[in-house]
């Protein structure tokens, strides 16, 4: 028996997560269980700000690794349960990021994060981002509540 769950749509990914529109970077959870999830964001010219390389649409690399950390915080409240009394998850270290290519209008996101363990209080992921099979991030991220 498979022990995935699947499909999260927007709509129930924002009872999970406080941002929003600009700022929410997860469209779709494919599928997640216990210590994996599986996301996607398809990447719009919406998605862009004016001004990072005005003449040139490339996401912002920090919103790559900002989407790990949404996919991160999605799976450590799948693992560990609803947040309470008002807590958040906060992204407080990054480890080990690199950038292999670049991500572009039109690009569907590929998002893979791992739950590797527990520290005190804090979460450490391994975290990719692919576009058509192609690596284009790799990161470690350690979470805490608060």
């Amino acid at each position: 028996m498979n022990d995935f769950k699947t499909f999260l749509n927007i709509e129930k990914i924002i009872n999970f997560l406080p941002h929003r529109f600009l700022f929410l970077l997860i469209d779709q959870v494919v599928k997640y269980k216990k210590f994996f999830l599986y996301a996607l964001k398809f990447v719009s010219i919406n998605d862009f700000f004016l001004g990072h390389f005005p003449k040139k649409f490339v996401f912002p690399g920090v919103l790559i690794i900002e989407s790990i950390a949404q996919a991160s915080g999605l799976l450590s409240i799948f693992s560990k349960g609803q947040l309470i009394n008002k807590e958040l998850i906060y992204l407080v270290s990054i480890q080990n990021a690199f950038f292999k290519k670049q991500v572009y209008p039109g690009n569907k996101m590929i998002i893979k994060v791992f739950y590797k363990k527990k520290i005190n209080n804090f979460e450490e992921f391994d975290g990719i981002v692919l576009v058509d099979n192609t690596l284009i991030c790799k990161a470690t991220l350690l979470l805490s509540r608060f």
